[in-house]
């Protein structure tokens, strides 16, 4: 992928044992700011204002469906671009105030020194992922951190594929979890054959989560102990 951040020297037990986490409404408590800049998005198209729990009600991937349920039809591919570099423009400017997940930094750093491994992997833009990562003090304890390098708005499935490809031989689907807050991570588990917990706090609602079929947790302490539980 190019400007990924490399392997960090971490001790490991040989059980195999690994995470892969979302960034954005996972480790990253940016919630408001998202919904601030889709607001900021739509009213560019003259929709209305949405609220949280409308937008996790409705919130799906790729995002021009996620349009398509507001509007009634899919955006037209002029509507689409507008909304993409505003919904971006503002929530960059947004970001600058959100802060880490409650218990983010403890979970990562007990997983690590438990002797397990575990990456990044997220859909926003990589050039801009890796410093934010690094600002937040945390990028050492992953083996790799990816964002997406292509357009916006597609599904994780394929990105997950190439993530796990490049990580070292001894991480498995099998004794994989991913960790995030959107369905599609759970989608994209499971087409590589890993497994999933879905948290809470981020995109979606319980309930659009509980569809997914896979554990649904409300803390991030929470589903690292799902992971345990699911792959010991």
């Amino acid at each position: 992928m190019g400007n990924h951040l490399g392997a960090v020297e971490s001790p490991t037990t040989g059980d195999g044992l690994h995470l892969i986490w979302d960034w954005n409404g996972t480790l990253l408590d940016d919630v408001t700011a998202v919904i601030g800049a889709t607001n900021a998005a739509f009213a560019e198209i003259g929709l209305e204002p949405i609220t949280l729990e409308r937008y996790r009600a409705l919130y799906t991937v790729p995002i021009p469906k996620f349009y398509e349920r507001l509007l009634g039809r899919l955006p037209t591919d002029e509507e689409w671009e507008t909304m993409d570099v505003v919904f971006h423009r503002h929530y960059s400017e947004r970001r600058v105030a959100c802060g880490l997940t409650e218990g983010a930094e403890r979970v990562l750093k007990e997983w690590r020194q438990a002797g397990h491994s575990q990456s990044l992997l997220s859909m926003y833009v990589h050039d801009e992922l890796i410093p934010l990562v690094r600002g937040y003090g945390i990028e050492g304890h992953f083996l790799r951190v990816e964002g997406r390098t292509g357009p916006s708005g597609g599904s994780k499935a394929l990105s997950m594929e190439r993530h796990l490809a490049a990580l070292p031989g001894t991480v498995s689907p099998e004794r994989t979890v991913v960790i995030g807050d959107a369905v599609d991570d759970a989608l994209a588990a499971a087409h590589v054959g890993a497994r999933a917990v879905l948290y809470t706090g981020g995109s979606h609602s319980r309930e659009s989560l509980g569809a997914a079929g896979v554990p649904v947790v409300d803390t991030l302490r929470e589903a690292v102990e799902e992971a345990i539980r699911l792959v010991a």
